[in-house]
């Protein structure tokens, strides 16, 4: 359960990451999760919360295969969706970036898709929107 919580806060500071920088908002919300989940003394989570170093996409992509598993349940889809969106709005502010990827997730049908094509629309949309911010700059 511990893994499951920090590759999911790995994954929130991957994606605060898709407009370039964490915003204010995002690393407010970020140590706020850290603390209430009893992860912000963890040694693989303290570097990338305190922005020591930035994330790159492959890593973001590995903790999404981590999170979501061979077969993730639609309760883990639901979960990991709804912390994202938390994420995206906690700082008042969408970029068109996390707009598209917000949009993109809220989509896909946890319900109705196979663990495999859930998973596959996941990376696609993150790698679409990745590729679009890498090509801005």
């Amino acid at each position: 359960m511990a893994t499951d919580i920090k590759t999911l806060i790995k994954i929130l500071v991957g994606v605060a990451w898709l407009d370039g920088k964490i915003q204010p908002e995002e690393r407010q919300y970020l140590h706020q999760i850290t603390q209430e989940k009893g992860m912000a003394n963890d040694r693989e989570i303290q570097p990338l919360l305190h922005e020591l170093r930035a994330v790159k996409p492959e890593e973001c992509y590995q903790w999404l295969r981590d999170y979501l598993g061979e077969r993730p349940t639609s309760e883990t889809c639901q979960n990991l969706i709804e912390s994202i969106s938390a994420l995206i709005y906690s700082d008042g502010t969408v970029a068109i970036e996390e707009a598209k990827l917000l949009s993109r997730l809220q989509l896909i049908d946890t319900g109705n898709d196979t663990p495999e094509r859930f998973y596959n629309k996941v990376l696609s949309a993150l790698r679409k929107v990745y590729q679009r911010w890498l090509t801005e700059l």
